[in-house]
């Protein structure tokens, strides 16, 4: 009986401290399987410090460990998702290198996907790191999912089984800056949801930091909502109306009461100052659609590889 090939996805940026361990956290759950056979594929985003080293010395001794290295940092989720593509597994399960999602829960990711889900999904229904983080997140998409075209998985952070009708999928979204989350969502191919409790980073420092998170909120909202848009148009217009009814009345009340007409500085200050704040809001939310837009069609490579070890030439 032929074995079914799983592929196993885990990104990598800075992770020397836990590469070895999700390798052999992977090695060990499938050499208890007898009906899979796996490929280990590492996608690395520039690490500046052994995690390369490391992963060479891995895929040195095991030619099951792929290794694709970056030109550089191409970001959270567009490493994930080129590596899911490269993969030849009739399933392919994404999960990160720091273990904060646990590898045990492959096992039955496995088992949904052999009851007929093209989609097995990890959703975090609690943290044991910041409890503020997961409630600043938990708030955030259930906003984004109040606005949006389609519901996000709230809690889901990638980490899931993909079938390959799913991976063939992702291949026709021609976009540089992939957002997984609002991908899969999309899709919706026949979605289990499993429950977890993300565990504490062990070793290594998280990369998320402020500047990331926001970068990934910029990009759910402008990838899957409108709303920031139609909230724009409508409030120009009643700007534009009360604008032009002040001044109609300034006006007429000018050309009624011409000698007793006195205005302060103080009202029209304020005026102002209202009016350029609102115009100030309402071009950075343009900007971050206008750069959204500009990054889908640039045309550009969603990676750029700087070396392959182990594949199939």
């Amino acid at each position: 009986m032929d074995k079914k090939l799983i592929s196993i996805v885990t990104p990598c940026l800075n992770e020397e401290a836990n590469v070895d361990k999700i390798y052999t956290a992977v090695k060990t759950l499938f050499s208890k399987k007898e009906h899979y056979s796996y490929e280990h594929i590492f996608i690395d985003n520039k690490s500046n410090d052994k995690t390369r080293e490391l992963l060479r010395e891995i895929a040195k001794k095991d030619k099951n460990v792929k290794l694709i290295f970056n030109t550089r940092n191409f970001g959270q989720w567009a490493s994930p998702y080129w590596a899911l593509q490269q993969s030849k597994g009739e399933a392919a399960i994404l999960i990160v290198a720091d273990l904060q999602d646990p590898p045990n829960l492959i096992e039955d990711f496995l088992r949904f996907w052999e009851e007929g889900y093209k989609t097995v999904i990890g959703i975090k229904k609690g943290s044991e790191g910041s409890k503020l983080s997961f409630f600043i997140r938990k708030v955030f998409y259930k906003l984004v999912n109040k606005f949006s075209d389609i519901d996000l998985y709230e809690g889901f952070m990638g980490f899931g089984l993909y079938d390959r009708k799913v991976i063939e999928i992702f291949k026709q979204f021609n976009t540089p800056e992939p957002y997984l989350r609002g991908i899969v969502a999309d899709i919706s191919l026949k979605v289990k949801k499993v429950h977890y409790t993300h565990e504490v980073r062990k070793s290594g420092k998280t990369k998320n930091d402020l500047y990331t998170l926001l970068d990934l909120a910029s990009t759910a909202f402008t990838s899957y909502t409108k709303t920031p848009l139609r909230i724009i148009s409508i409030f120009a217009f009643i700007f534009s109306i009360i604008s032009f009814s002040i001044g109609i009345f300034y006006t007429m009340y000018k050309i009624i009461f011409w000698d007793n007409f006195t205005t302060g500085v103080a009202p029209i200050i304020i005026l102002i100052s209202v009016f350029f704040s609102c115009i100030f809001i309402f071009l950075g939310i343009l900007a971050e659609y206008i750069g959204s837009i500009n990054i889908k069609f640039r045309k550009a490579p969603i990676v750029i590889e700087e070396e392959r070890i182990n594949f199939e030439k």
